[in-house]
């Protein structure tokens, strides 16, 4: 019924959905930072460090589905 060709593109769609979470989460990660500073201008110092590392361990997590998505498109 499935072809080996087929269920690796599926497999590939299952990987990139991977990315939609991060995606989301960098969203509210950055929303959240901007009514903290909206809120409390002077906080500036201490909000803006921790969320740049947030964004960066979000970040991460997407860039770990796009490579599983490529290496499945080239190696398997």
């Amino acid at each position: 019924m499935f072809d080996a060709e087929g269920l690796k593109f599926l497999a590939v769609g299952l990987a990139a959905l991977g990315m939609a979470g991060p995606g989301i989460g960098l969203g509210m990660l950055g929303g959240a930072a901007m009514n903290a500073l909206g809120r409390n201008p002077e906080a500036k110092d201490a909000i803006a460090p921790n969320m740049v590392l947030a964004l960066a361990f979000t970040e991460a997590i997407g860039i770990y589905g796009l490579v599983t998505a490529i290496l499945l498109i080239f190696v398997a």
